[in-house]
Formats: C-alpha cells, structure tokens, sequence
C-alpha cells in the first residue's frame, strides 16, 4: 500500500529525458555512437571503449581536432597504444597529450608533414615532450609542397637514371615507384608524395 505521508512522485516526459541525459553513457551506447555517428569501424570503436580511460583520452582529443576522428582512431590504435605497450605506459600515463596528440593529426590532415615524417614527430614527442609544431619548426620538416621545387628536383633524378626512364616508356609501370623512391630520397621524405606522382607522370608523358 502506498504510504500516505509521501505524496506520490509525478515526473514528466522532460524530467526522465534530463535524467536519461545525467546517466553517464555506457560502453555499449558509446561504441554504438562511436560506429554510427563517427563513422569508426566495429573493430577501432571496439577496442576504444573496451578501456574506459582510452575513451576519454581519443574523445579528448576529437573535442580538440572533430574533424577526421578515423584517422585519430588509426593513429591512437596503431601508433599510440603500440609505444605505450612496448613501455610498459597507462594511456593515462601517455608522455604524449591529447592536446598535442590532436595537434600532430592536424599536422598531418593539413598537409604541413607527410605521413612518414609525421612517425618521426609522433617518436621525438613520446619521447621529449615537445609539442608536434616546435618539432617540426626545430628539425625542419615542412612538407615540401611548392610545385617548381619539385620539378626541379624529379627533372634531376630523371637525368639521373635514363635506363629507369626508358624502361618505363617502355611500359614498365614498377618503375615509377622506384622513382618516387628516389625523390623522396633527395627531400628527405619531405616531398609531397601525391604531387610527386603527378609530377613524375607529367614529366614522362
């Protein structure tokens, strides 16, 4: 029987929402959000919210840099966690911030470092602390982006190797990776790879 000294609790359809939206989310809402609005596959959204403190340290990051959460998803999975494992390291514990995690994807997304140089980054960051963008500045490793530059320099590793050019007029398509190869080689891996292929194919026309 209903105690007649309580009066009875009426609560409105607002009232459940707000409360529904107080409840902090659970693994299985968020890894449904995470494939859903995100766009992550089952597998990344899986392992990110298989560790509540990986969550909060890849929704951290997203908070700072929203616009391309699968690439933070493959840089966190496939880079981050793998040096935290070789070290022995609690995400928690990351040398790495979220802040200066989302500030080397930006690095990247906008074009400033290629993906190769952005591993070096990622390395000297775990490693000192420094920030993604006082790297890049102190060691120089813009992407090279300027057209003229890189026609330059795939003019001169083409004088360079004439047998690799006639082989591929010949219908040798392998060789323009060797190519590519080459001119990375003479940027230090700073070239724009996808300028550099276009380049390379404009040239051998």
């Amino acid at each position: 029987f209903p105690d007649p000294d309580l009066l009875p609790i009426v609560l409105k359809d607002q009232d459940i929402e707000n409360i529904k939206k107080s409840l902090p989310e659970l693994p299985d809402q968020k890894y449904h959000r995470y494939v859903e609005t995100l766009n992550l596959p089952p597998y990344d959204a899986e392992v990110l919210t298989s560790d509540k403190n990986l969550a909060i340290y890849f929704e951290q990051v997203i908070s700072i840099f929203p616009q391309n959460p699968k690439i933070v998803s493959n840089w966190i999975l496939n880079e981050l966690l793998g040096k935290l494992n070789d070290k022995g390291i609690d995400i928690e514990n990351s040398p790495i911030t979220p802040q200066s995690f989302a500030e080397l994807i930006s690095l990247i997304v906008d074009g400033t470092i290629s993906g190769k140089i952005a591993k070096e980054v990622f390395d000297i960051a775990f490693e000192t602390g420094k920030s993604p963008k006082q790297i890049v500045e102190e060691k120089g490793l813009k992407q090279i982006s300027n057209e003229d530059e890189i026609r330059n320099i795939v003019k001169s590793v083409l004088e360079k190797h004439p047998a690799e050019v006639e082989k591929y007029k010949s219908g040798n398509e392998k060789i323009l990776g060797f190519l590519v190869g080459q001119v990375m080689k003479e940027t230090k891996g700073k070239a724009n790879p996808q300028l550099v292929n276009k380049i390379l194919r404009e040239e051998l026309a």
